[in-house]
Order: C-alpha cells, then sequence, then structure tokens
C-alpha cells in the first residue's frame, strides 16, 4: 500500500532527518519574473536548483549569462528559441540544452501556446546574472 506523502521540505532545506516527500506546483515555492511568466522551485538548495517554468506566448528572457552556474533548459511542453552565444535553436518538448557559465544566452517562447519547461541550475544562479 502506497504511503500518504508528507509536506515537502522547506525550501533551502536538504538531507538532515527530514523525510523526503513528493513537490509539485501545488506545493513548491512560486515566484514570477518577466512579464508574465512563473516559475515554481523544485529543488532549491546550496548546491542546485531545479525549477518548473510556464512561458506565456510571446515571452523572452532577457539576454544575459551567469558567473559561475551552469543551466540546463529541458522543455516539457510547447517549443522555445534558445540563444546561446549567438546561435539560435529550436528546441521541442522532449528535448534541451546545456548552457555553461560565461555563455550569453536567451530564452523565447515564439509560439501561441504556453511553454513548460525544466531549468536545471548548479551552482544555483540566482545572484549569479549579468544582464547583456
Amino acid at each position: 500500500m502506497a504511503k500518504k506523502a508528507a509536506p515537502p521540505r522547506a525550501a533551502g532545506q536538504s538531507g538532515g532527518t527530514a523525510q523526503a516527500a513528493p513537490v509539485n506546483r501545488e506545493n513548491a515555492e512560486h515566484y514570477r519574473w518577466g512579464d508574465d511568466c512563473d516559475a515554481w522551485y523544485l529543488v532549491r538548495d546550496k548546491q542546485i536548483n531545479v525549477i518548473e517554468e510556464c512561458m506565456p506566448p510571446g515571452a523572452a528572457e532577457i539576454r544575459h549569462h551567469h558567473k559561475h552556474a551552469q543551466q540546463f533548459f529541458y522543455i516539457l511542453t510547447g517549443e522555445v528559441l534558445m540563444e546561446v552565444e549567438g546561435q539560435t535553436t529550436l528546441i521541442s518538448a522532449g528535448g534541451g540544452i546545456r548552457v555553461m557559465p560565461g555563455e550569453r544566452h536567451q530564452i523565447r517562447n515564439p509560439s501561441s501556446s504556453p511553454v513548460r519547461l525544466l531549468v536545471i541550475s548548479q551552482p544555483p544562479s540566482h545572484g549569479d546574472r549579468v544582464d547583456g
């Protein structure tokens, strides 16, 4: 018989005696970025962030890079245009792209449908961003 899920660990809490628990958009810490983009921390600690994001049609991130963080963008639904160091690639659901520290990048949703994606950053990228 399946065990009932306990509440998730608090954002930023890792290890210790707390029991692992399922996390999803309903119980994860939420924030907004850009124009109407939503994001949820699925994992948030000092070593890694796993964030689920939803980008509405036409949304775009500002071109930027990270000094220390590498990132992996994995598309769950829809498709995005990802520019990395001047090269633009169309990435559809089921595909992803790795962006290394120092690489200028920008993600856009050129479609008429929302896009859902995972962004995995190691170390966490917030506070490590340089616009332009």
